[in-house]
């Protein structure tokens, strides 16, 4: 598949199936996150994996959605606010940049693999700090359900590249 089919590809997931997540497939989106870029290749991040049942439920407790239960993975994505690169004019955190780029490589090549998945930020960080046992400068920023999608992709309908690509200065169109 070339890049475009598997952008255009990739979609929210929200239902799934049963079937468990293959070992060597959940590594191969671990791996994705792994060759990510960073800002000066500080690669801060910290990936839970979390299949047990006991602990999922905990998680299922932090976002409190129905579907998310379906999914038989769920992994957390964390950014190491110790290990990311500052901005020196302004201290600027690199970390949530830097998250959302090796998550967005892992929901491809989950894409790419046949699994489905689900960019989830508005959870309970305390309760899933608490659930992990994470260390006060590792926040989770991402849950990512990850399993055999039970829907199909609707496409959705997306903005022309006129109304945000400027030429030079903000305000230009760019055709």
């Amino acid at each position: 598949m070339d890049f475009f089919q598997l952008a255009k590809s990739r979609f929210s997931v929200r239902k799934y199936k049963t079937t468990p997540v293959e070992d060597d497939k959940l590594l191969k989106v671990l791996e994705a996150g792994q060759v990510a870029p960073s800002a000066v290749n500080f690669q801060p991040w910290h990936f839970i994996v979390v299949t047990e049942t006991e602990t999922l439920e905990k998680i299922h407790q932090t976002y409190q959605r129905d579907w998310i239960k379906k999914a038989p993975v769920i992994i957390v994505a964390g950014a190491d606010h110790s290990q990311s690169w500052k901005r020196s004019s302004d201290g600027k955190d690199s970390a949530d940049i830097d998250i959302a780029i090796a998550v967005d490589h892992m929901t491809l090549m989950a894409t790419e693999l046949g699994l489905g998945t689900c960019w989830v930020c508005n959870f309970s960080v305390k309760k899933c700090s608490e659930v992990l046992k994470l260390p006060s400068h590792i926040e989770p920023c991402v849950l990512i359900p990850l399993g055999y999608p039970d829907i199909e992709n609707a496409p959705k309908k997306r903005k022309s590249l006129s109304e945000f690509v400027h030429l030079n200065t903000f305000g230009n169109a760019f055709n």
